[in-house]
């Protein structure tokens, strides 16, 4: 699972998705929209979730292995992953990887609610925003295999380092989007776009 606010969501997004795929021969790779964010608020004159979901929709449709999942919209309220990783083993998906990156990563055992319980439910496959990262993020693993007994998979491959909020503030939406996503974008007047 990757999950996100996805606002909105970017090829880099997907190249994380793809990497885990292909490295960790994964059946699929559920893209789950955050409902609310419990750690950051929405900026203003942000995409509804109807909008994220939709954006998700198209970024995701020439992947037949990626798919977007509602899980978390649909339960309401904030979305925490610890909530996210029962209810999917409670629909009996219970092999499941988190694909997180670099920031995540480090921050998991501080910020993180429920991390030792997320680490029981699921294995991390971390990409690397880049590639610079890579030393420091071994170091992290080891700490938290000894430390929570986590399972964690250090996805190797070229990322595309760009972030949602920099497509917000003007980044090169057409560059960083898939097509779709930028036609939707632009014709629903997003992000000032």
């Amino acid at each position: 699972m990757l999950g996100g606010t996805f606002n909105p969501p970017h090829l880099g997004h997907l190249r994380a998705a793809e990497l885990a795929h292909d490295a960790l021969e994964l059946d699929r790779v559920l893209f789950i929209p955050t409902n609310i964010p419990p750690h950051k608020t929405l900026p203003e004159h942000t995409a509804t979730v109807d909008d994220r979901c939709e954006m998700v929709r198209r970024l995701t449709a020439a992947a037949p292995w990626a798919q977007l999942d509602t899980i978390e919209i649909e339960r309401g309220g904030a979305s925490y992953t610890v909530d996210t990783l029962r209810a999917l083993h409670a629909r009996g998906e219970d092999d499941l990887y988190l694909i997180i990156g670099t920031d995540m990563l480090l921050s998991f055992d501080r910020v993180w609610y429920a991390a030792d319980e997320i680490v029981q439910l699921c294995t991390l496959a971390v990409c690397a925003r880049m590639q610079d990262d890579w030393a420091m993020l071994r170091r992290k693993a080891a700490l938290l295999r000894r430390s929570m007994h986590a399972q964690i998979e250090l996805v190797q491959g070229a990322s595309i380092p760009i972030s949602s909020t920099e497509l917000r503030q003007g980044g090169a939406l057409r560059r960083y989007t898939a097509p779709a996503v930028a036609d939707y974008i632009e014709q629903h007047h997003l992000y000032g776009y």
